[in-house]
């Protein structure tokens, strides 16, 4: 075994860069990828949980305590790979090019097209058994969710035990963690086979409803609208909600929709709908709905959000249609297009719906009724066919409810609970084996993902979407609703074809891992049986689990109903997942069932699953937390439960795992990066640290880190939450840090220095030496909105592009809207507020003096004000031209004409309670350094080139600091920004 005294490779070093590009690489890749078999919520990427676990699993080669038969083996498995670099040889034989070997290996294994290769993997698993040679190491992921972690394990050839609250979880990771490496190809030979009974059963019992036209060519996707009636005086028109009237918008085809309204005597207007080939943008009209507001496409009447509820509720959310006794359609849901394929023509062909579209559709509301009644007859005997299970109203998160979809069933039309049911029932016909029976269970998720009405059609890609295109169930307008039978996405071949590309594509592993439905809080295990304790915890209220896995929960259990697996073994009288003892905070988000599950709640839980984290690992064990979250207050509690808990941090790695392209970056401040800490067990006789001994260190090591992880592509709030890893290394290595008067320092006070030593490293980058001149109050420092303006542009930098990582303004909840015409907006620089006012307390920067002047704050968000926002403020009713014209008729009689010279600018906007009057901003600032720079820009903007001349040429010579802070801003701002281009127009202006 590795002797306690020796450091892991995880605490000494780790190829950042390289792990990173494959983790966020592996994002886009698709087939075969384990994260397919059934959709999970944050996962994490298999190339970090690979790279961290090995460099966990093995031992520094440099430290005075490694074995030398662990060095000596090593060397010769890596001479033994097939694909070693050239020069491996010369290059290991010093313990130094060994360690450097190893993270070079541990970077290539990383890449997802060595996962599976015999050699990598040949290579891992002895590295691992060279490390561990008595037996093979356990690996415990008591959040184990999608399974990144304890797969990994197995592919090293570990031991996993991987444990999770939510049967779903569960339900996922003995697929992958079990029934796969148990049965491997025998399993992927069975699921072929099963596929085709299946296909053949749910043909033959749902025949009749997705029939094929005329013609012989295939729907594959129906596309439909829930309408509302125009509440305006002499209209009462029918209006088919629709975020877009785009059919297909390829960049070499285009179809779409185009609306027109007949008028008979005696009947409401009636919308009719054309299908056309646009020559130009121009010919397509808006849509009909945007932010819960429909537009009367008859008289241009505005239904407000209120009454469309009003009205959607009353039809239970509208994704039926409504028919008469003669069967004709006479409201709810309307089809708008038909998507085909016709035999032996390339492409979707789009077609208006017919009669025999909606007679089928007649046809799957007859069956409902007739599974209804036959359920009802027996007495009501078993679960109800379909999901009558109530849905959680969570604003923001679930609001599905607010237009009458009160249960998991009212998610779904008519043909699509059909559809659902069938597939379901044809689980339980003749299914014997387990292991088949979890991938049929894991068909009918990925089903229900696709075959739902709060389903998009993707019309750039011409393909279905799914529901979960985002961690919550808003309301979708106008939907897709999938063919069962159709050969593409959506149908129930491709579904079926995802999971057994899953079941090929992992390798053969050593061994299975062993998955039980258990609390956190309360470990199955006995105490010092493992080997690596490595999780990713839940943060706060960042995703309702439970909640929402309840969308796919209703329908396993009715496919498995015998499962015990899908029965709470912690309350028998709850019908959906466990939920009372799932680590979430979730009172502000539903305090009727939930009111225990404050924020105390969340923070007592995860210091106890820390706790029994550090129960269940031996003393020369290694653990690894991942954490991702944006806020102060996340880390804060991830922290303090690790100090409760008696570790102590050795290590902190940051890994760039998110697309910073996905909907919640867009959305949001989330971070690009997930922060690995590494850490051990605190020893019992740890010593009490004086607290100016780290004071002393604390920003030597917080700024080899920040030169450290700047060098490896991290930036902004990524590089400042990875730098509170190293800094609790200082701190968590004692029992508990005291003063001098022997006052205990607390982990709150130690991170507002840790804040603040980030911050002051942070500005002396961007700004050179203004910051340090600041701390003295010297002559020439930059004022506090130049700082604060500095600070926020270098928190906000992306880790994945090197720029700003902006946070969008709230959306509509509906799926963003691609259909419509770009527009350029105005780059949106936001922050959570907590972390604004982490930094710019210790740095002497009051935020409440800055407020409506450079800064806004709304719902807990402090924004940035941009550019256009700052003319009216700094030039007031006069503009830019009225500046721009005196600079022009005195430069030649005074050159060291100042900005503003009489009085200081206007600040625009009403006093707030505890933040400074607009009169009182007034009276305490001038015109700082960031004002005239601003002011030049809107010269700039304005085209006012001999003016912006004259005012470049009178800030030189009062002095060096508008040209440094200028140049400090265009460094900070993103490319293509308005703000830099017009900062770099004006410094080429600039005399020289």
């Amino acid at each position: 075994m590795i002797p306690r005294k020796c450091k892991r490779l995880a605490e000494v070093d780790f190829p950042i860069a390289e792990v990173s590009r494959h983790a966020a690489r592996e994002k886009f890749i698709r087939h075969g990828h384990p994260s397919t078999l059934h959709i999970w919520w944050a996962r994490r990427p298999l190339a970090s949980s690979r790279a961290v676990l090995l460099a966990l699993l093995l031992p520094d080669p440099c430290d005075p305590h490694c074995p030398k038969s662990f060095n000596e083996r090593a060397r010769d498995i890596l001479l033994a790979m097939r694909a070693r670099p050239s020069g491996w040889a010369e290059q290991i034989k010093t313990e130094e090019g060994l360690r450097r070997a190893l993270l070079k290996f541990i970077a290539n294994f990383a890449n997802w097209d060595n996962a599976a290769d015999d050699d990598y993997l040949a290579t891992g698993r002895a590295l691992v058994q060279a490390a561990h040679p008595e037996e093979s190491p356990l690996v415990v992921d008591p959040f184990a969710g999608g399974g990144s972690i304890p797969l990994e394990a197995l592919r090293l050839g570990c031991e996993a035990f991987a444990s999770d609250l939510n049967p779903v979880a569960c339900l996922i990771l003995k697929m992958m963690l079990e029934d796969i490496p148990r049965h491997g190809p025998e399993l992927a030979e069975k699921l072929r086979q099963v596929g085709h009974e299946i296909k053949a059963h749910t043909e033959k019992e749902l025949e009749g409803l997705y029939p094929k036209d005329v013609d012989g060519a295939t729907p594959i996707a129906y596309l439909w609208a829930r309408t509302v009636r125009c509440e305006a005086p002499n209209c009462g028109a029918e209006i088919p909600l629709m975020r877009s009237m785009w059919l297909c918008r390829k960049s070499n085809r285009k179809w779409a929709l185009k609306a027109s309204v007949v008028r008979e005597g005696g009947v409401p207007p009636q919308v009719e709908f054309a299908i056309f080939e646009p020559k130009s943008v121009n010919e397509v009209a808006s849509g009909t709905v945007a932010h819960a507001r429909a537009t009367c496409v008859n008289c241009r009447a505005v239904l407000q959000p209120e009454r469309v509820r009003v009205q959607l509720a009353a039809q239970r959310g509208g994704a039926d249609v409504v028919f008469d006794a003669s069967g004709h359609r006479i409201g709810g849901a309307r089809m708008t297009a038909v998507v085909t394929l016709r035999p032996g023509k390339k492409g979707r062909n789009y077609r208006l719906p017919t009669d025999a579209d909606y007679a089928a559709v007649l046809s799957a509301q007859e069956r409902v009724t007739k599974m209804m009644e036959e359920w009802e007859r027996d007495g009501q005997q078993g679960l109800c066919p379909v999901p009558d299970e109530p849905l959680p109203l969570m604003s923001g998160t679930f609001n599905v409810p607010l237009y009458g979809m009160n249960t998991w069933g009212d998610l779904f039309t008519a043909r699509q609970k059909v559809a659902l049911v069938t597939v379901s029932k044809s689980i339980g016909r003749d299914i014997k084996e387990k292991e088949v029976a979890h991938a049929l269970a894991c068909l009918v998720g990925r089903s229900a993902d696709k075959y739902a009405s709060l389903v998009v059609w993707n019309n750039v890609g011409e393909k279905v979407e799914h529901v979960f295109g985002r961690q919550a169930l808003p309301i979708v307008w106008d939907f897709c609703e999938a063919n069962l039978f159709s050969l593409g996405t959506g149908g129930i071949n491709n579904n079926w074809d995802w999971i057994k590309r899953v079941v090929k594509k992992l390798p053969r592993l050593q061994s299975s891992g062993q998955v039980e439905l258990a609390n956190a809080t309360d470990h199955p295990l006995p105490n010092e049986s493992t080997d690596v304790w490595f999780t990713d915890p839940p943060y706060y209220f960042a995703v309702p689990y439970a909640d929402l896995s309840d969308f796919f929960f209703v329908w396993l259990k009715r496919a498995l109903p015998d499962h015990p697996l899908f029965r709470d073994p912690f309350n028998p009288e709850n019908q959906l997942t466990p939920k009372a003892s799932e680590l979430c905070e979730m009172a502000h988000w539903d305090s009727v069932r939930y009111p225990h599950k404050d924020q105390q709640f969340f923070e007592d839980g995860m210091a106890a699953a820390f706790a029994e984290g550090r129960r269940l690992l031996r003393k020369d064990g290694m653990g690894s937390v991942v954490f991702a979250h944006k806020t102060t207050e996340g880390w804060e509690a991830l922290l303090a439960g690790m100090i409760r808990a008696n570790w102590t941090v050795t290590g902190s790695w940051p890994i760039a795992t998110e697309m910073g392209s996905r909907l919640r970056a867009r959305e949001s401040a989330a971070l690009a990066t997930s922060v690995h800490l590494i850490c051990r067990p605190r020893p019992e006789n740890a010593p009490i640290g004086d607290w100016a001994d780290v004071l002393r260190e604390l920003p030597v090591r917080v700024g080899d880190w920040m030169q450290r992880l700047q060098g490896e592509g991290v930036r902004g709030a990524d590089l400042v939450f990875a730098c509170v890893g190293p800094a609790l290394e200082v701190y968590s290595r004692y029992a508990r840090v005291e003063t001098a008067e022997g006052r205990r320092v607390d982990l709150s006070e130690f991170l507002e220095k840790v804040w603040e030593v980030v911050g002051r490293e942070a500005l002396e980058q961007v700004l050179g030496t203004a910051e340090a001149q600041a701390r003295n109050g010297a002559a020439g420092a930059l004022e506090e909105d130049a700082r604060l303006t500095a600070l926020f542009l270098w928190t906000m930098q992306s880790t994945a592009t090197g720029t700003l990582s902006g946070s969008g303004n709230g959306v509509d909840n509906v799926p963003a809207d691609a259909d419509e015409p770009s527009r350029r907006k105005a780059t949106n620089y936001s922050l959570p507020f907590d972390v604004v006012r982490r930094f710019a307390q210790p740095l002497g920067i009051h935020l409440d003096e800055w407020e409506s002047r450079i800064i806004k704050t709304k719902k807990g968000v402090v924004r940035l004000l941009p550019i256009t926002e700052r003319g009216e403020q700094l030039f007031e009713e006069a503009g830019a031209d009225a500046l721009a014209d005196a600079f022009e008729s005195n430069a030649a009689a005074s050159p060291q004409l100042n900005l503003f010279p009489e009085e200081p600018p206007s600040v625009r906007g009403r006093a707030r309670r505890g933040r400074a009057s607009a009169d009182e901003l007034e009276a305490r600032h001038g015109a700082t350094t960031l004002d005239r720079i601003h002011a030049a820009m809107l010269l700039q903007a304005s085209g006012r080139s001999q003016a912006l001349r004259n005012l470049l040429r009178a800030e030189q010579e009062r002095g060096p600091e508008f040209l440094r802070l200028a140049n400090a801003l265009s460094a900070l701002y993103p490319p293509g920004s308005e703000e830099k281009r017009l900062l770099d127009a004006m410094l080429l202006a600039a005399p020289r």
